[in-house]
C-alpha cells in the first residue's frame, strides 16, 4: 500500500464521520417542539362526508 491511497482513505472516512457528527449534533440540539396543539385527535376532522351519504 502506498502513502497517498492511505491519505486519501484517512482524509474521506474522516470527512464521513465528521459530517456525520455534525448532522447528529444538529437534530440533537435542536430546541423541543410543543406537537400536542396541533395534532389532532379522529372526532376533531371533520370531513363531511357524512352529511347526505345517500
Amino acid at each position: 500500500m502506498t502513502t497517498g491511497g492511505w491519505a486519501v482513505m484517512i482524509v474521506s472516512v474522516g470527512a464521513v464521520l465528521t459530517l456525520a457528527a455534525f448532522c447528529l449534533y444538529r437534530v440533537l440540539t435542536l430546541p423541543p417542539v410543543d406537537v400536542t396543539e396541533h395534532l389532532k385527535g379522529p372526532l376533531d376532522i371533520d370531513t363531511q362526508d357524512t352529511v347526505d351519504a345517500d
